[in-house]
């Protein structure tokens, strides 16, 4: 089963931005298809492959950020060739 996952780290400190940066590279490094915008990360493949990918990504992730907030929306399909038609 293929899945779509948006993700938004946020973390809870004046210095917020390399554990997003840091996030961000690790995942790009992944070799799944990710796709980014200035509030959030999309990560798209098969549900297996993506949750290995994350299980292994996210926790450095927040232990980096000491205090955070992660946000994950998951889809059952790969949503990545999406285009509005409005």
């Amino acid at each position: 089963m293929d899945i779509s996952v948006e993700l938004t780290l946020t973390p809870l400190a004046d210095d917020y931005e390399p554990p997003i940066i840091a996030l961000i590279t690790s995942l790009r490094a992944s070799g799944l298809k990710i796709l980014e915008n200035p509030l959030s990360t999309q990560v798209y493949g098969e549900y297996d492959e993506v949750m290995t990918v994350l299980v292994q990504k996210i926790k450095p992730a927040l232990e980096q950020s000491g205090k955070a907030l992660l946000h994950m929306k998951i889809v059952t399909s790969d949503r990545s060739d999406y285009e509005p038609h409005f």
